[in-house]
């Protein structure tokens, strides 16, 4: 059976505050819907948890710091023991405390790169294209207005239905938005 590509993006919501929006993220989530993405002008957390969505960015900056820590140390023991060893005032090979300075200094660095290049992917960006683009009155995104939008793409859509629940959150604007 052939699986035909919908053709609208999803249901656009536009409400005037970020206390509305998190009202209507709670009551599309316990309606049953997954696909669906909050939009505000400034960072909207409880939007975010509303929906049940989850950041994986701290646990990737771990894995870099964590990464960036080993290969400091790793690098200053081989080279310190086993690549150039040199006898510096009498010190052992491995002489681990004059190691912290550089193994600090990599984790930071490759925690910085991880979370820069972790929130730009997360992010999906760049991105200069994206549906939503499509609707005049996503414009106001940036400025003053929030946005719930609940995708053609989630298993449980259908037209009507979708509509019926957005308009049950009070909106300044139901709108269908194309593909």
């Amino acid at each position: 059976m052939k699986h035909e590509t919908p053709s609208i993006y999803g249901v656009l919501a536009e409400f005037a505050g970020a206390d509305e929006l998190v009202a209507a993220c709670k009551r599309v989530k316990a309606a049953g819907y997954d696909k669906v993405e909050a939009y505000s002008p400034m960072p909207v957390e409880e939007a975010g948890h509303a929906l049940g969505h989850k950041s994986y960015l701290s646990a990737l900056i771990f894995c870099g710091g964590a990464t960036g820590a080993i290969t400091g140390f790793g690098m200053q023991t081989w080279i310190s023991v086993f690549d150039y060893p040199l006898n510096v005032g009498g010190r052992p090979f491995f002489s681990w405390p004059s190691f912290i300075v550089i193994t600090f200094e990599m984790t930071v660095l490759f925690s910085a790169l991880t979370a820069v290049i972790g929130m730009i992917a997360l992010n999906g960006l760049p991105q200069p294209y994206h549906p939503l683009f499509n609707s005049a009155a996503f414009e106001r995104a940036t400025r003053n207005r929030f946005f719930l939008c609940i995708e053609a793409a989630d298993p449980r859509f259908d037209l009507a239905e979708v509509k019926k629940v957005l308009q049950s959150t009070d909106p300044l604007l139901v709108e269908e938005v194309p593909q």
